[in-house]
């Protein structure tokens, strides 16, 4: 990488967040390659994350989006509403448009594909330091002037984005195959306060029974169709 490191005053602090140990590992080794990274902080969960760019006050979080507790398009909308000095880039599997215009609407800096060089996730954070906006070179043209173009809109994203940040995240925990009590210990509330977001997810989204709140749930991408460990 050509970048002078005279153009950072000091290092540029990044917190990397993926749920598999081993893909954080290996972005730590490759980034560390570089004189002027220092990863401050490692997160396996969208919560976690949330939770260290509150204490450690990164430059740049590197996550990807299908992460446990909270998602990453949460997290996402909760830094750059809350710490909005932080720039988020999105490390992910999936190519497909929606989730691509959903990030970036939100305000993540850059989206990259897991199948991306090394080369190519170093210029990406140099790339946003200054300010731009830096997208995989493996994504495809068209994905990207769709994003330019228009938003995609659909009834089960309409009833989502009328639901608040906490609905969200007791929809997600829902959908993962966490109880009500075990939910109220990790939002730290009581189980009638979850049974009431659960009982106002239901309303706003016209559905009746848990089974179909996790159905949303797949057909949004917030959880795989995978329960909880």
């Amino acid at each position: 990488m050509n970048m002078p490191m005279n153009d950072y005053k000091g290092y540029i602090r990044i917190v990397l967040a993926d749920d598999h140990t081993i893909v954080r590992q290996g972005l730590a080794k490759l980034l560390e390659g570089e004189a002027c990274f220092q990863i401050v902080g490692e997160a396996e969960n969208g919560r976690e994350v949330v939770n260290q760019v509150e204490t450690l006050y990164p430059d740049i979080v590197v996550m990807d989006i299908a992460m446990p507790i909270l998602n990453g398009i949460e997290a996402i909308r909760q830094i750059v509403k809350y710490f909005p000095n932080t720039k988020v880039i999105v490390l992910s599997m999936y190519a497909n448009d929606r989730y691509i215009d959903e990030v970036l609407q939100l305000g993540a800096f850059g989206y990259l594909l897991k199948d991306s060089s090394g080369d190519d996730i170093i210029k990406a954070i140099y790339s946003v330091m200054e300010g731009n906006i830096y997208l995989s070179p493996s994504i495809s043209k068209k994905v990207v002037e769709d994003f330019v173009s228009f938003k995609k809109d659909s009834l089960e994203h309409n009833l989502y984005n009328k639901l608040t940040n906490r609905e969200r995240e007791v929809l997600q925990l829902i959908a993962e195959g966490y109880s009500t009590r075990e939910i109220a210990e990790l939002l730290c509330v009581s189980s009638s306060t979850i049974k009431t977001h659960r009982n106002h997810l239901m309303e706003k989204l016209h559905l009746y029974k848990n089974s179909q709140l996790i159905h949303f749930a797949i057909q949004l991408g917030i959880v795989e169709l995978q329960s909880k460990m």
